[in-house]
């Protein structure tokens, strides 16, 4: 789970780009019924009866920053091993169960989170939860495949390092972040992952996969009570040990601008611009999502129309806030030649400016406002998205009346709101700057 390749940023609400009608929206809005089970795993469940699948997503409450600082890579090689064999199956038995059955399971490792998903037959469901809880709770992280995930780990690294949108994404993130776990590539570096041992691996599951840190949320054609029971079944033994780890977060200051100019023989140059975002706990979240989709979230934003459609600079141009629950980046991500890459950070700055000074048009802003709260249930419209959203909810602490109240928060926001948030959360003079490109041609130095 890549979520620091800033030069792909898109705001999750904003991904789409379709009007959804009334019935899909009153039918997303029933997301589901929640339930704690004893030993602390939070239960989600949606009946969907619609298609003979079942989406199911576990959220663990741990990430890359729960890594020690001197073990970089650990929760995403830890994640990475699970569907590597457990006591009682071997990685292919593993694989082979899944095609047989024509499923998917899949493990995603990203700053704050890992989750395991897995989609299957409802007529499958019994074996696809045997497989998932064995997974999860008795991975045997064999020798032999902590080495060989560890070379294919590195191997990835290596090809990450040539690819200059990554360099450009994980050099703001250092800029930004220093040497906090944030600042540093969620798979590790070379030598951090190198150091890594199988017994590393085996304390960090013990620490962090954990019911108490748990979401479960699953979606499709089941009954929410016979589910209960097939879940207390396999996770009701499941025990944590001792108190959570809370991760730790990071409140980066800009006290100036910081460049940092990266050397690559490349016709693109690769830039990230921004600074300090918020965190989804935010007050100002909803305001700052409709003023983010004006400078940079649409194809009329300001940064589309200056820097792609007049100027011809940039095919692509985007802007971001990274909200998570812990901490939150801004940043302006593009692609353009190197002898105008200059003039496109200026261009960006300038309409950062614009956002910060000049009030946006009211008709723009319902326009947003239509677009955001329309394609929003776009969001929940399949089994595997419910049960994102679901899982996600429950993180954030949203309620599961979320999607009634969405509408509402993002129609609230106003014209003075949009100004008053760029102005606290947008600086066109304080920055963090992070450029790959053939820096003669671009002109660009630190």
């Amino acid at each position: 789970m890549r979520t620091i390749m800033l030069r792909t940023m898109r705001v999750a609400v904003v991904a789409v780009f379709f009007v959804i009608t009334l019935t899909a929206w009153a039918q997303a809005a029933a997301l589901g019924q929640r339930a704690v089970l004893p030993n602390g795993l939070v239960l989600l469940v949606s009946e969907q009866r619609t298609v003979p699948t079942v989406a199911i997503r576990l959220l663990l409450r741990t990430g890359s920053m729960a890594d020690p600082s001197d073990k970089a890579g650990l929760a995403n090689l830890t994640g990475v091993l699970l569907s590597q064999g457990t006591a009682t199956r071997t990685a292919p038995q593993i694989s082979e169960a899944v095609e047989f059955l024509g499923a998917s399971l899949d493990v995603a490792v990203g700053l704050e989170t890992t989750v395991i998903t897995l989609t299957i037959l409802s007529k499958d469901l019994e074996v696809g939860l045997d497989l998932l809880a064995d997974v999860v709770r008795n991975p045997a992280f064999r020798a032999e495949d902590v080495t060989r995930k560890i070379a294919e780990v590195q191997a990835g690294i290596q090809r990450d390092q040539e690819d200059p949108g990554t360099v450009s994404g994980q050099a703001f993130m250092r800029l930004l972040y220093g040497t906090h776990s944030l600042g540093t590539p969620l798979e590790g570096t070379l030598a951090s992952v190198a150091a890594l041992t199988r017994d590393d691996v085996v304390q960090f599951h013990r620490r962090h996969y954990r019911p108490d840190q748990a979401v479960l949320a699953v979606v499709g054609d089941v009954g929410a009570t016979e589910l209960r029971q097939r879940i207390e079944a396999r996770f009701g033994a499941w025990q944590s040990s001792g108190p959570a780890e809370p991760l730790t977060s990071a409140t980066p200051v800009i006290a100036k601008t910081a460049i940092r100019a990266i050397q690559k023989t490349v016709t693109q140059a690769n830039i990230n611009l921004g600074g300090v975002g918020i965190r989804r706990d935010n007050p100002d979240y909803y305001a700052v999502q409709v003023m983010n989709y004006l400078l940079g979230g649409a194809f009329s934003s300001y940064l589309i129309a200056t820097i792609r459609d007049q100027k011809g600079w940039a095919y692509d141009v985007s802007s971001d806030f990274s909200s998570r629950k812990y901490n939150g980046e801004f940043a302006i991500a593009m692609q353009t030649k190197n002898e105008v890459a200059d003039q496109a950070i200026a261009a960006a700055l300038e309409q950062v400016r614009r956002m910060r000074d000049t009030p946006v048009d009211a008709a723009a802003l319902k326009d947003a406002q239509a677009y955001l709260t329309g394609s929003f249930p776009l969001l929940v419209d399949t089994n595997a998205k419910i049960a994102s959203w679901l899982a996600s909810i429950e993180y954030f602490g949203l309620g599961l009346d979320y999607v009634d109240r969405y509408p509402g928060l993002i129609n609230a926001v106003t014209v003075a709101d949009v100004q008053r948030v760029a102005q606290k959360y947008l600086d066109a003079e304080k920055y963090i700057l992070a450029v790959v490109a053939d820096l003669k041609v671009a002109k660009i130095s630190e």
